[in-house]
């Protein structure tokens, strides 16, 4: 990621500019006189801390849901990003709205954010495309289906999973 210089004060320099922007990156490397220092040091540090915030969010923005999730609950760091970057979620949510349109489109009407959104709906979507793509078709008693399988969907919902099951 950095070149190696030959001169301290030169990678010092470039040291500065790349992290001019972080406060906590800021601090240590005022006090550092030489490259290898600085990597040293930088070793303490996760790339929240480091990185310009909008780096962070691209790092982000390619993990799944639940990565995602995990990332979360990693650090307070990581979750104040996470947890206040609306659109880390919006990807996760366009996913589930393949399944259930209706819900998410009525959920964002309303005015609920990507995450909020996603949550009330990521269960039932998992839930109606298990159905929708036969999973539970050859399932003869409700013994048979597994714990998982049940989700309160709407009338509207379990017409369109018994119009599959009739196709099939």
């Amino acid at each position: 990621m950095f070149t190696i210089l030959n001169s301290g004060a030169l990678e010092l320099e470039m040291m500065k500019k790349i992290y001019k922007k972080n406060k906590n990156t800021w601090d240590f490397l005022e006090d550092s006189t030489n490259f290898s220092d600085v990597k040293n040091r930088r070793l303490g540090y996760d790339f929240v801390e480091i990185l310009p915030p909008e780096i962070s969010l691209q790092i982000f923005c390619q993990l799944d849901l639940k990565s995602l999730c995990n990332a979360a609950v990693t650090c307070q760091a990581w979750n104040h990003v996470i947890e206040n970057c609306d659109q880390l979620w919006r990807n996760h949510c366009m996913t589930v709205r393949t399944i259930c349109q209706k819900e998410i489109d009525g959920d964002r009407g309303v005015g609920y954010s990507w995450k909020v959104t996603l949550v009330r709906n990521y269960r039932k979507g998992y839930v109606k495309k298990q159905w929708l793509s036969g999973r539970y078709s050859n399932i003869l008693s409700s013994t048979e289906l597994p714990a998982k399988s049940m989700y309160p969907l709407d009338a509207e919902t379990w017409g369109e999973i018994l119009e599959a099951e009739l196709e099939r």
